[in-house]
């Protein structure tokens, strides 16, 4: 996971201004000084991320809050104290001296407190937040081990710390508290019904007044092949339309049927946390096979799968395929 020496050289070369990929429970990160603009637009130009997307300021603790927000509702005191550290990113009034860089040039800035101890262990020896999208090309997929983003970027990236594979596996729910009204702008680790419960209040949904936020761009963490996302009482008839097809890869929630013959199938998992943990990898795996064609069969609806079906019919979308309508997709 990294010793001592290794943590050190990785923040020193943040003091310096460099980029440090690390792990944290979601995804991995490319880590920049969060108070650097130069630092910040290293990231921007190794993801080739466009200029007025927010990323996400991690931190050691919700002791640092304050030095970043200079409002923190009674409703993020709640979400702090039961979900920090943990997959959970916060949309919050911006505090004086946090730069555009980092928030996009909008008066918000979002904040986690992540919960990998390499993460953790990187955060304390820096001393300070580190701004870190996911580590990997803008808008194609998440990073969830050390080899993907060697993958990914390569020698853009000063040092690459290795914790191993990401034990959720799909990026920080999202909720924006910026306005007096929660709101989810991207489903996550954490499902709606839980924040609702501790908030003691409904979460609504993203509108056109919501501020821009990571990872919330209608094509996202797509592959490099063409994708169809397809639900699952329409998988069969989509099959029959590229039977015997020598150049096609599947990815559905249930054995291959006999009589159906593509290059690749995998059966994901029937339970949500499993399916999100390894949805990634397999992607990659599946996007890697040099076939023309991706199938995917959507998983069901309902707050467990909704992290799910975001990712996935982004994901859809990015690669030019096509996606199942989801009125819950926050823009």
């Amino acid at each position: 996971m990294g010793d001592t020496a290794a943590l050190e050289r990785a923040a020193e070369i943040l003091k310096r201004g460099g980029l440090v990929a690390f792990p944290t429970e979601t995804v991995y990160g490319l880590g920049a000084d969060a108070r650097s603009v130069q630092a910040v637009h290293k990231i921007f130009q190794a993801k080739n991320r466009p200029a007025d997307h927010p990323v996400i300021v991690h931190l050691s603790s919700a002791d640092e809050v304050a030095q970043w927000a200079r409002e923190t509702p009674l409703a993020a005191q709640r979400l702090m104290q039961r979900f920090w550290p943990g997959p959970l990113t916060l949309i919050l009034k911006r505090a004086p001296g946090v730069i555009d860089a980092v928030t996009g040039g909008q008066d918000t800035v979002g904040l986690r407190v992540p919960s990998h101890p390499l993460a953790q262990a990187l955060l304390r020896a820096f001393g300070s937040g580190i701004a870190a999208p996911s580590a990997n090309r803008f808008g194609r997929i998440s990073p969830t081990t050390a080899a993907d983003v060697q993958e990914e970027l390569g020698n853009a990236v000063d040092v690459i710390l290795d914790g191993g594979a990401c034990d959720v596996g799909i990026e920080s729910t999202i909720v924006d508290l910026s306005s007096g009204i929660p709101r989810l702008l991207r489903p996550g680790g954490i499902a709606r019904d839980e924040l609702e419960a501790v908030m003691h209040a409904a979460v609504g949904a993203a509108d056109s007044r919501s501020p821009r936020a990571s990872g919330t761009l209608a094509a996202h963490y797509a592959p490099a092949v063409r994708m169809l996302l397809i639900e699952p009482e329409d998988l069969e008839r989509a099959l029959r339309d590229h039977a015997n097809a020598a150049d096609v890869a599947v990815l559905a929630r249930r054995s291959q049927p006999a009589g159906v013959n593509v290059s690749l199938w995998r059966a994901g998992a029937l339970d949500a946390r499993t399916y999100a943990h390894d949805l990634y990898a397999t992607l990659r795996e599946l996007d890697r096979s040099g076939n023309a064609l991706l199938i995917v069969e959507a998983p069901p609806a309902g707050a467990q799968w909704e992290a799910v079906r975001d990712r996935l019919q982004r994901a859809a979308t990015g690669s030019g395929g096509a996606a199942i309508d989801d009125t819950e997709d926050a823009p």
